[in-house]
């Protein structure tokens, strides 16, 4: 049985534009095996806690540097603040 991958260019932020890293993101997440994605409506309920973080600076989260909108996908990931808000 052949296991779903996940595909990662290893580009640098700085030679892609902003909408190929946005498409290759959300590209990323989209792939993501269902068994290790949260719900469409958990998914929601993080990015809105997010929103409201103070340390959310351009769709990075400022504790661990990550794309929230990736973070916020995973079932294993978690909010990195203490304590965590989601």
């Amino acid at each position: 049985m052949e296991k779903n991958t996940r595909v990662c260019k290893k580009c640098l932020l700085r030679d892609m534009g902003e909408a190929e890293v946005f498409e290759n993101m959300y590209q990323y997440i989209a792939n993501l095996s269902p068994e290790d994605k949260v719900s469409d409506e958990e998914y929601e309920q993080r990015l809105m806690i997010c929103r409201q973080c103070s340390h959310l600076l351009s769709g990075m989260c400022g504790k661990c540097g990550c794309y929230v909108e990736m973070r916020a996908a995973m079932k294993v990931r978690h909010c990195p603040d203490v304590p965590g808000r989601w």
